[in-house]
């Protein structure tokens, strides 16, 4: 007689022994096919809301939106393409796996839900690499522009000297000379501190923007463990 199936103190009958199943509750293949459809997503909703304005400040006084209403704007925004995009990510990543077997509900409802949130992960990274890779071309522009930029106002610069120095030749007082030197010490001072209150401005924006755009990706991740948990009851349904 098999020893496994003698009633002995301390021996597990076959009928006893633990089951294991050899297929892993990670789906793989839905993961992916929801994180790519909430990435493909992600990026129509961002390109919809620059056209809308949603990516930029006018540089010009009483035209277009201010600093306050561009993170107000940005940040609604923010939340209604995390809370779509992950939501259509999770309801396919639900409804793609494939069924799960002889596994209380309390479990499925657990792996449903971690199949949203592996989802949500897998499609933030890909959103982040092709914006990095975008903002990465865009900030070399900007180099190049910058430079070409400095480049014009050196040679300004330089133009406006030798003027001083044909104009001081030209018979101009000491006293009429240092007059033009205190205004444009005077000028360089105000443009100094109007460039420091813009780029303080700059700085409350940023953070204030990476504030909110962290809220609104929390806001996906339970999102898209919704969707998923719904999309798997649906799948199930009707399996």
């Amino acid at each position: 007689m098999d020893t496994l199936t003698q009633q002995r103190p301390g021996v597990l009958s076959r009928t006893d022994a633990p089951h294991e199943s050899a297929v892993s509750a990670v789906s793989w293949p839905a993961i992916f096919a929801g994180a790519f459809v909430a990435a493909a997503f992600s990026l129509v909703l961002v390109a919809l809301g620059s056209g809308f304005g949603l990516a930029s400040v006018s540089p010009w006084p009483d035209t277009g939106a201010s600093a306050t209403t561009f993170t107000v704007m940005t940040a609604i925004w923010l939340i209604v393409v995390q809370w779509l995009a992950s939501g259509l990510g999770g309801y396919v990543a639900g409804r793609m796996r494939t069924k799960w077997a002889n596994t209380h509900t309390h479990e499925v409802f657990f792996r449903d839900t971690a199949h949203g949130l592996i989802t949500w992960a897998v499609g933030t990274i890909l959103v982040a690499g092709f914006l990095a890779s975008a903002v990465g071309s865009a900030i070399s522009g900007g180099v190049h522009a910058a430079a070409a930029v400095g480049a014009g106002a050196a040679a300004g610069g330089g133009a406006a000297g030798a003027a001083t120095a044909a104009a001081q030749g030209a018979g101009v007082s000491a006293e009429e000379a240092q007059k033009r030197v205190d205004v444009a010490i005077a000028q360089a001072k105000a443009a100094d501190l109007e460039a420091r209150q813009v780029a303080d401005k700059v700085r409350k924006t940023a953070a204030e923007t990476s504030i909110f755009t962290a809220l609104s990706m929390l806001v996906g991740a339970f999102i898209a463990c919704v969707a998923a948990a719904l999309g798997g009851q649906r799948r199930d349904l009707h399996a």
